[in-house]
């Protein structure tokens, strides 16, 4: 396959976006890299707009238990409502965030925002701090590190899920200090048991109130001194994560990982070496890492095009991209992100989704390879979830009546349509194939054909791309 100009830019929009949009893949044809880059930073930089879908009846609630002043005084029934409607709200955040991806202008910021999102991996049952914690990543998500980091850190959901509300001198919580080091900054090997056990000390009292806001709490602070990664003094969270950052682990942490996600999974270790010490002498600017990334020369040869596997919510939203449509059932898409593992604000654990070929089982690809059918009602919903609890997020019997059955789909075939206005009808295929898929492997015309409507220009046009992102090779970008 030749690495055509549209290819490259393709390449580019699943990487730093979720894919190209129908109505905006012929100008991919001239425009160049750079000046494509240039335009996802332009319509990124926007302010962000905070996403609050908190019901009234859960504020309602909240504010109660704010003026009970302890949870504890609140009956079993109310602490059961309280969590039940807060799981409807987390769901509704879920859907929200997921049309941001879709429609949102601001395709790298949102993008981003979803690699943040996994990367502080965070799961509690608490709309408010989870949807003031998406927030906080959307708001940071191409800023600093250094800031990103620190927000997060100290954001009731973080402190919350990682203990650290119970972090106090003489009965210090090694939770919070443990994967701050590991998981969020510098990784394994870096650091060492006293370092944790340090690091503990310097967050006691750490924490927040009943109205989600972050407190340092001085009667439950260790005002000793600490000895942390080979500096001594009285330290305090503050202070343990400036150091973090001095330390050249982090800045090759991060920058791995995020070569891992956006570039390829077999990383070149000169590659990382070059960019981790940019980035680290940028002090920790996100921005013009993912510049150096994305104007490279580099990033756009073939090894690491059409190489990675997209996530389930990536599959989703490239094909709604790519197909302009609107759904009756919305909701619909939780079943598909529990079913192919990959629901928003409920990671696995801490560590977040392991990603790469890990999404990638037999009962997973079929279903894959189906969500072009169901979406475009060519297929119905067979997808039975176990009910677990909070996951399920209010989705029982969402797809066991047969009238259900549909997704129910409104798609506007025109705007798909007009980008082959010019095409000859020999040259539909290929021009089909380079605007569906991302790899290098062809899939033989005579077994597309057996597939394709021939009954009219159109048809065959809307057949052909169905059964081209119905294939393996669309779950590559």
């Amino acid at each position: 396959m030749p690495l055509t100009n549209q290819l490259k830019n393709q390449h580019l929009l699943w990487r730093a976006a979720f894919g190209p949009m129908a109505e905006n893949v012929n100008q991919l044809e001239n425009t160049s890299q750079r000046d494509l880059y240039r335009l996802l930073i332009k319509t990124s930089s926007k302010t962000t707009d905070y996403i609050n879908v908190a019901t009234n009846t859960f504020e309602g609630m909240t504010m109660g238990l704010q003026n009970l002043g302890k949870m504890q005084k609140l009956t079993l029934e109310q602490k059961k409502q309280m969590r039940k409607q807060s799981v409807s709200d987390i769901r509704d955040l879920n859907l929200t965030w997921l049309s941001e991806m879709i429609n949102s202008e601001a395709q790298l910021r949102e993008k981003m925002s979803l690699f943040w999102h996994g990367h502080f991996a965070c799961r509690v049952i608490n709309i408010y701090f989870q949807q003031q914690l998406l927030n906080v990543i959307r708001e940071n998500a191409l800023g600093n590190f250094g800031d990103l980091l620190r927000e997060v850190s100290k954001s009731p959901a973080m402190l919350a899920f990682l203990n650290n509300q119970q972090n106090r001198k003489q009965h210090p919580n090694e939770n919070f200090a443990r994967e701050v080091m590991e998981l969020f900054t510098m990784g394994r090997g870096n650091y060492t048991e006293d370092d944790v056990k340090e690091g503990a000390r310097t967050y006691t009292g750490w924490g927040f109130n009943l109205k989600g806001e972050f407190v340092n709490r001085p009667f439950a602070h260790d005002n000793g001194v600490k000895t942390f990664l080979g500096k001594t003094g009285n330290f305090d969270g503050d202070d343990a994560i400036d150091i973090i950052l001095e330390q050249p682990a982090t800045a090759n942490f991060i920058t791995r990982k995020i070569y891992k996600y956006f570039v390829n999974e077999e990383v070149d270790e000169s590659r990382i070496a070059q960019l981790a010490q940019s980035f680290r002498q940028s002090n920790y600017d996100i921005q013009k890492l993912m510049s150096d990334i994305f104007t490279s020369e580099w990033f756009y040869e073939e090894k690491n095009i059409g190489t990675r596997i997209k996530s389930p919510v990536e599959l989703m939203v490239g094909v709604r991209r790519l197909i302009p449509m609107e759904l009756e059932r919305p909701e619909a898409q939780l079943l598909f992100e529990r079913a192919l593992g990959q629901i928003l604000f409920y990671p696995p654990n801490v560590a977040g989704w392991p990603g790469g070929k890990n999404w990638i089982d037999s009962s997973a690809l079929m279903l894959r390879m189906r969500l072009p059918q169901i979406f475009t009602n060519a297929d119905e919903i067979t997808v039975q979830p176990k009910n677990d609890d909070d996951i399920m997020m209010g989705m029982e019997g969402l797809d066991s009546k047969p009238k259900n059955r549909q997704l129910n789909v409104t798609i506007d075939w025109n705007v798909v349509i007009k980008v082959f206005d010019t095409t000859k009808r020999e040259d539909l295929l290929g021009k089909l194939r380079l605007f569906v898929l991302q790899t290098k492997n062809d899939i033989p015309a005579g077994i597309l054909s057996k597939y394709a409507d021939n009954s009219s220009r159109e048809s065959y046009i809307k057949s052909t791309m169905v059964e081209l992102m119905s294939t393996p090779e669309y779950q590559l970008c």
